[in-house]
């Protein structure tokens, strides 16, 4: 038998984990883990790209992605900025923080409602999202039952060492 030259981590082919709905919704993507992000002056919604030059994800989109962070930061007007960017097709398909996040959760809820989308935010502990930042993995999240936790699937994922820029 033929046996790897080191030893591999065997992840397992979709990990399971339990958040709590803010924003109910469906959607599926490639995670993007980032620290603190604010969308008003750090998002350009027309373009789907980070422009903070200071932020960690500098140039990157968040288009079709789910975005994975502690939680935003900066301005109340983020809220706009999220939901211009939903309109436009150019933000995150759905979020996941480890703090609640009303400003984040507004901006969703009014582009969900305005314009008929399924965008979720789901919060989850710190166990649960640490374990969620440390893959590049696509996640699909089921929180279209707020009577249950949200459902988050993790598939195809790769630990840190692997991580993919």
């Amino acid at each position: 038998m033929n046996w790897p030259a080191k030893a591999t981590t065997m992840i397992p082919p979709t990990l399971e984990l339990d958040g709590q709905v803010l924003v109910p919704g469906r959607a599926s993507g490639l995670a993007i883990a980032l620290p603190p992000l604010s969308f008003w002056g750090g998002y350009d919604a027309e373009n789907g790209m980070i422009i903070d030059k200071t932020h960690a994800g500098y140039g990157q989109s968040l288009k079709d992605r789910i975005l994975v962070m502690p939680r935003a930061r900066g301005s109340s007007s983020s809220s706009s900025v999220l939901a211009e960017a939903l309109r436009n097709r150019t933000g995150p398909s759905g979020i996941v923080l480890a703090e609640r996040d009303l400003i984040l959760a507004i901006g969703v809820i009014a582009a969900n409602e305005l314009y008929a989308l399924n965008v979720p935010v789901v919060s989850v502990g710190e166990d649960v999202f640490a374990q969620i930042a440390s893959v590049t993995a696509t996640l699909e999240i089921d929180a279209g039952d707020t009577s249950r936790p949200a459902r988050i699937y993790v598939t195809d994922s790769e630990r840190d060492g692997n991580r993919k820029p």
